[in-house]
């Protein structure tokens, strides 16, 4: 076999870009929370607890709880994230200094599977950008229910418009009509699109579309699902493939929709106030903070409610998006959270990769030759959870450990692949066959 190995200088230039672009800011590493630590080594099984679907009591705020469990070797961030129903934003936030891509094994973590509700009306669909996450209201006989998804946003050159919406159409098996604007970004990264992209994998609105009432905005699925819970849209409402098809299925055409931004959250469950800090968008937060204080200090003098502000400080300050107790019960101690929900480990994580077995006819792709194994298992990480996937994995000889992306049936389509991870992370992959 015989191979054209790009530099080590090369592939460490092209790391640092990575990682500067999909590990985003996850917090300090010391902030390590202590109730991931209490994890034991078995505990139920993770349908257990709810991801989705939840009755809002009464004049109640806050749904859901934590839960914690143990990583294996293979796991992702992204793909735990997946599995849960949860952003990336969610669990990194949660879990703060945890490798998202080589997490350790047996590495304990939290799963943030509790929510305060936006502070907003209750009915048709609310999205806050803030938290990056979808609530649709509805009925469940006579209770007030809630279903609730993460989101992708808008990105910050294209952001998400905020306001009053309706769903007018919606659509199975869309085909994406490219807007003359996305077509132009594409061209300058040598990447022309066609006009139209028909139903397929290569669609980004993937298998479902809710068309927004706001021209050329929708709410609809993915074909990159690890892009879920990052400002990664042109603008539009991105949902894992299978929370679209289920909010496909209960949201009907007239659906009210509430895009709102409220990183800072305040509310009540069984006597207890609960105070939320999500970290703000670049270019808002400070507005939304001075409401949610309001609402806390009149938690405070109209309900009698006494509320440690040290703890309201520290919780804005860490803004790991959890809903945090910060009231004093009466025996002058803050409230003490919740035990999470000590969950097993899945047997198989939905949506998790599949790497196909080496195949000694097929083409591959060298992406990367590095000296650090957990480099190599990182990007190869990084690569399988591209959208649509190409599958990856490390070889290693020696002190060097190879990146290879593939099996591929051709040359045409390897070379195929080599492009995408060209425009998509920099590479300067090498098809061969072996």
């Amino acid at each position: 076999m015989r191979t054209l190995e790009p530099s080590p200088l090369a592939n460490r230039f092209f790391l640092a870009i990575v990682l500067t672009a999909i590990l985003f800011a996850t917090g300090c590493a010391d902030m390590r929370g202590r109730l991931a630590r209490s994890l034991p080594l078995h505990g139920t099984p993770d349908d257990a607890i709810e991801r989705n679907d939840f009755v809002v009591a009464g004049d109640g705020d806050v749904i859901g709880r934590l839960a914690t469990m143990g990583l294996e070797r293979g796991d992702t961030l992204p793909d735990i994230a997946r599995h849960f129903s949860l952003g990336i934003n969610d669990i990194s936030a949660a879990n703060p200094g945890v490798d998202m891509w080589v997490p350790g094994a047996r590495e304990r973590i939290l799963l943030p599977l509790n929510f305060i509700l936006p502070d907003t009306r209750r009915n048709g669909i609310v999205i806050n950008l803030a938290t990056m996450r979808l609530f649709y209201y509805h009925k469940n006989g006579n209770r007030l229910a809630v279903s609730t998804y993460p989101v992708g946003v808008g990105t910050e050159e294209r952001p998400t418009p905020m306001g009053e919406m309706v769903i007018t159409r919606k659509k199975h098996r869309p085909t994406w009509y490219v807007p003359a604007s996305i077509a132009a970004d594409h061209r300058k990264k040598g990447d022309p699109l066609p006009s139209e992209v028909p139903p397929g994998p290569l669609n980004p609105l993937g298998e479902y579309a809710l068309y927004l009432s706001e021209p050329s905005y929708l709410i609809h699925g993915t074909n990159k699902p690890a892009s879920i819970g990052l400002r990664a849209t042109n603008g539009c409402i991105r949902l894992y493939p299978e929370d679209i098809e289920r909010l496909f299925e209960k949201a009907p055409v007239k659906t009210a929709v509430l895009i709102v931004n409220q990183p800072y959250l305040v509310g009540r469950r069984d006597g207890v106030v609960y105070l939320e800090a999500n970290m703000p968008f670049q270019e808002s937060g400070t507005a939304n903070w001075k409401t949610a204080y309001a609402k806390l200090k009149r938690f405070e003098t109209q309900s009698g409610i006494q509320l440690d502000w040290k703890k309201v400080k520290a919780v804005v300050i860490e803004a790991r998006g959890i809903p945090v107790p910060v009231s004093v019960d009466r025996g002058g101690a803050v409230t003490a959270a919740a035990q999470p929900v000590r969950l097993r480990h899945p047997g198989r994580l939905v949506g998790q990769p599949e790497i196909p077995a080496f195949d000694t006819d097929a083409w591959y792709v060298l992406a990367a030759s590095l000296r650090d194994r957990t480099d190599a298992r990182r990007l190869a990480a990084i690569i399988n959870h591209q959208g649509p996937p190409i599958p990856a994995r490390v070889l290693s000889e020696g002190d060097r450990h190879r990146v290879l992306a593939g099996p591929f049936d051709s040359r045409r389509a390897a070379r195929d692949a080599a492009r995408r991870l060209k425009i998509d992370l920099e590479l300067d992959a090498v098809p061969f066959e072996s």
